[in-house]
């Protein structure tokens, strides 16, 4: 299987490598201000609505009072809908310092209601990771397979032996793209059309049939 990696090793880079500075680091993990967090799903977390809480500002991704964890085994599914279209970059995955880290991540695209009878299929990426406590090593997202996202789906697999998974902060990196009106428009416009053609189909042959 594909890792995708952006270079050998554990095919993530730090963070601080990127050429912003400090105070720009936190706009560019700003997608989760993206994200529906009312249609927000986390499957399989211990405790409900704790997944939700990963997804905060990059600059409190260290306050350790919010996290999530896995209930019934190490895995986990978060569901994340955006409320307009992603082109979705670059990802950190922020864990404890012990065996419950996350030790892999795999990312499907578009699929909203995402089970773990789903994720038998083929991800979109996958990435092996590495413990990372300060939320400073990235994961880079094959941009051309994430270019036009409206939901992402995030299944943690395994962690490196642990009864349960624990993650801190989940920060995304990309560009959003809010959704044409228009384009919501036809859609409502075809849908409306097509009962009226088939009433035309129907009443036809009843007024040729009398006339």
């Amino acid at each position: 299987m594909s890792h995708g990696h952006s270079h050998g090793g554990g095919g993530c880079r730090c963070a601080a490598e990127r050429e912003e500075p400090p105070e720009q680091r936190g706009l560019a993990y700003g997608l989760y201000l993206r994200i529906d967090l009312e249609r927000l799903q986390c499957l399989n977390e211990s405790r409900e609505g704790s997944g939700r809480g990963v997804f905060k500002p990059w600059e409190e991704r260290t306050d350790r009072s919010k996290f999530v964890e896995s209930d019934a085994d190490e895995e986990l599914l978060f569901n994340i809908p955006f409320t307009g279209n992603v082109k979705l970059k670059g990802i950190i995955i922020m864990g404890e310092d012990d065996e419950s880290h996350p030790s892999e991540m795999r990312l499907y695209k578009n699929i909203p209601q995402m089970s773990f009878d789903d994720t038998e299929r083929e991800p979109d990426q996958t990435f092996s990771l590495n413990r990372d406590l300060t939320g400073e090593l990235e994961y880079a997202t094959k941009i051309s397979r994430f270019s036009n996202v409206y939901h992402l789906s995030i299944h943690i697999s395994k962690n490196f032996g642990a009864d349960t998974t624990k993650v801190f902060y989940i920060g995304l990196r990309g560009e959003w793209t809010e959704l044409r009106r228009h384009e919501v428009t036809i859609c409502n416009y075809e849908a409306s059309a097509n009962p009226a053609d088939h009433r035309v189909h129907q009443v036809t042959p009843q007024t040729h049939f009398i006339s």
